[in-house]
């Protein structure tokens, strides 16, 4: 590396710190792998030899409050290259070197700044709004170890600025460092065309999922130099058979997958040079029947740029849900960029559709629309649009409109994100329970006042039935009353109490209240499914698919939109983070959607086929770790380093659940291997069967019918759903438009009114 910059004079300064300053510039250009070509050991401490040894290496020179020069600047395209800063600091200023270049920062705009703190990664919204071609550079201080953060304050010192070029050939940039501004010719060397194949596991062509670090862990390509295909909030790469990656030469570490059934295949690949991978399974649902899909996946919004493209296109969301072997993807239109987005929607897959990999443009009422009562997911659609609206304005402002008009052109509808609204605030409750209960103004609450609430336990002071209540909502089921003041399951009890709901979402909200809201509505009797979703890139932008649905169609040719929609109505599926699986599961020979049919009250048989992985990533799926019932996941252990760090789980805990309790369980080793289980239950009357691994797992019910009777497995159930529609009413009302109050109105004092005869009919309080 040869500089052809000006040589001041060397800077009078103490010479042991600066001795030891230049020994960490020597070891940080070596860990970098741009060993600088200097000994510094005739130099020894004198600061005079010192700046003579590393002047003719210095790219830039910075006077801090002064002025910059610059040398020619020679640059690897798509790698970042360390070039040695020489900084003269007349003042002593001890603050960290500011290094940035107006050509330097995010390419894309108009990402959320939700979504990125949701994600960890709020740098990558920095200047988004600004979006220009001409940001071909990524600039920024090198201070990680063996560096410092902050200047030591000597009169001179070196440091370390990286700078990463997406162009090739000859160009001009400007660089501030300190402040101070310099513009410099810039000589970038082209990067390497990788081509990369992937096969499956069978040998057939696919594409597959790729993450390149060099030797200090930096991500290839950066992330704020990515626009689509490549998704700039994801640390990933996905690349079909044959297509390429840009690379430096050098040496990476590659790790390569297809999704959750896949094996992580970790390797080191020199560039140049071809990447050739094939892939490993360690379970296949497939070969029993069930196809995996994700019901809740947005190409625009969110951490999705929507500007200036208004999101992506549908061969970016196929590379997506092929990339994870995901059968199915319903990309949901909704508020953002409805109008453009729209014009991919189609009655029937998209014609990017492969046999086993199907991509369907669907709805998701949101951002418009009644989504303060919950947003809604409309599946199967043939017509996106609800009559009388005008794209996305004009839709009613409460869901059971829609639901009813979206179910009566054959669509399959449900909530999204449930456990949003759904969540307890102790005092919150507690303070409506005291407003309920204490009949005599004490502020205390007796156990005979009490009694007449959902949670008899909570007795005395405000502050001890908050304490109470805090228990409570960590037990699965629970009888706590939530909030009701967001956007998940919302209405969903009152459009399941008059037969417009077919499902709800689970696996990417906290799964307590997830499942705690669909155990109440299931021991009413009601056939609400669950379905396992994503909502990428916006609950969680890390992959789609993190939370999936498998759907059991048998042994197909090819997948049937429609057919996959039919079985989420049918619950002939589980839910799963796609690393936990139930690829059997049946009561006396009947698997979930199908009903046993006894004729009086006794023991029933279970036999389940399960499998867990071995390495299980922790990430937003797992429903934010809360213990059940003061249990932690028995054999873990936890390891909450940062996202997709790995978690050694030796063992599962399988619960068998009868109307929503466990009343058998076995540990299960994760190991990658199909594991035969047997339980046996005590049904002694109507009553739904379930097998779930909290929090990964659960399969849809199996409905065990005594005498003919309907499902009426507890009044306390039919009191809660009632209580929360009702808590609802009292914080939403004013959402729904005046014009369609007194209709809502209507509609919810009905669904109570089922709900209590529900509460009448059943035996079990």
């Amino acid at each position: 590396m040869a500089w052809v910059i000006v040589l001041a004079a060397a800077q009078e300064v103490e010479g042991q710190p600066l001795a030891a300053n230049a020994a960490r510039v020597v070891q940080a250009f070596g860990l970098l792998g741009a060993p600088l070509a200097v000994d510094l050991a005739a130099a020894g401490d004198d600061p005079r030899k010192i700046q003579a040894a590393l002047d003719p290496l210095t790219a830039f020179r910075v006077t801090l409050g002064g002025t910059a020069e610059a040398s020619p600047l020679k640059l690897q395209q798509a790698g970042w290259t360390p070039l040695l800063v020489k900084v003269v600091n007349p003042k002593g200023i001890r603050e960290p070197l500011a290094v940035a270049s107006p050509q330097s920062g995010p390419v894309y705009a108009g990402v959320a700044a939700l979504s990125m703190k949701r994600q960890g990664q709020p740098a990558l919204r920095e200047n988004e709004n600004t979006r220009g071609d001409d940001r071909f550079l990524q600039v920024e201080p090198f201070t990680d170890a063996p560096m410092t953060p902050r200047l030591s304050g000597l009169g001179v010192e070196y440091a370390v600025a990286l700078v990463y070029s997406s162009a090739a050939g000859a160009r001009e940039a400007e660089f501030s460092l300190g402040g101070a501004a310099v513009r410099a010719a810039l000589d970038i060397r082209p990067a390497v065309e990788v081509k990369v194949s992937v096969r499956d596991v069978d040998g057939a062509p696919t594409t597959g999922r790729f993450t390149f670090r060099d030797k200090a862990g930096r991500i290839y390509p950066p992330q704020p130099k990515r626009l689509a295909p490549d998704f700039f909030f994801q640390k990933q790469i996905y690349r079909a058979h044959g297509e390429t990656v840009l690379l430096p030469p050098g040496v990476f570490t590659m790790e390569a997958s297809r999704g959750p059934e896949y094996r992580t295949l970790t390797r080191e690949v020199a560039v140049p040079g071809e990447i050739d991978v094939r892939l490993e399974r360690w379970v296949e649902p497939g070969a029993r029947g069930f196809w995996s899909g994700d019901h809740h996946i947005h190409a625009a919004g969110c951490a999705h740029y929507t500007k200036p493209s208004e999101g992506v296109h549908p061969p970016d969301m196929f590379r997506q849900v092929k990339g994870e072997g995901l059968n199915v993807g319903c990309v949901l239109t909704w508020g953002p960029s409805f109008d453009y987005q729209a014009k991919f929607f189609s009655p029937g897959a998209d014609p990017l559709s492969e046999p086993f990999t199907a991509l369907k443009y669907d709805v998701e009422v949101s951002g418009f629309g009644s989504q303060a009562l919950g947003h809604v997911c409309l599946l199967n659609l043939k017509d996106q649009i609800y009559p009388g609206a005008a794209g996305a304005k004009g839709w009613p402002t409460w869901t059971t409109p829609v639901l009813t008009w979206a179910k009566a052109q054959g669509a399959v509808v449900g909530y999204a994100h449930s456990a949003s609204g759904l969540q307890v605030d102790a005092p919150s409750a507690a303070k409506r329970l005291m407003e309920e209960l204490d009949a005599d103004r004490d502020g205390r609450l007796t156990p005979a006042e009490a009694e007449k609430g959902l949670l008899p336990g909570a007795v005395g002071t405000e502050a001890e039935v908050a304490a109470a209540i805090d228990r409570a909502a960590d037990e699965l089921p629970n009888l706590v009353i939530p909030e009701m003041n967001s956007v998940g399951a919302m209405e969903m009890f009152v459009t399941v109490a008059n037969g417009a709901c077919d499902f709800m979402s689970s696996m990417d909200t906290a799964r307590i209240p997830e499942w705690n809201a669909w155990y109440h509505v299931l021991n009413c009797g009601f056939p609400l499914k669950v379905s396992g979703e994503t909502d990428f890139p916006c609950m969680s932008s890390t992959r789609v698919g993190q939370g999936r649905v498998y759907v059991r169609l048998g042994k197909i040719e090819r997948i049937d939109y429609a057919a996959w929609c039919a079985g989420i109505k049918a619950g002939r599926s589980y839910v799963s983070d796609g690393y936990a699986h139930a690829l059997e599961f049946a009561v006396e020979g009947k698997r979930p959607g199908d009903a046993v049919a006894l004729a009086k009250a006794g023991r029933v048989k279970v036999a389940a086929v399960v499998a867990f992985g071995a390495a299980t990533p922790a990430e937003t799926p797992y429903g934010g770790l809360l213990p059940l019932q003061g249990r932690r996941w028995i054999g873990d252990t936890v390891d909450l380093r940062g996202e997709g760090a790995l978690r050694p789980m030796e063992r599962r805990l399988v619960e068998l659940v009868v109307n929503g309790r466990a009343v058998a369980s076995k540990l299960v080793p994760a190991d990658d291997r199909e594991h035969a289980l047997e339980f046996e239950a005590d049904v002694e009357r109507s009553s739904w069967v379930a097998l779930r691994q909290f929090p990964q797992l659960h399969t849809n019910p199996v409905d065990v019918i005594v005498d003919g009777k309907p499902i009426r497995a507890s009044k306390a159930s039919a009191l809660w759903c009632a209580g929360a529609i009702r808590r609802l009413w009292s914080v939403r009302q004013g959402s729904v438009a005046p014009a369609e109050r007194a209709a809502a109105d209507a509609a919810f004092r009905a669904a109570c009114d089922i709900y209590r005869k529900i509460k009448s009919e059943s035996e079990v309080q």
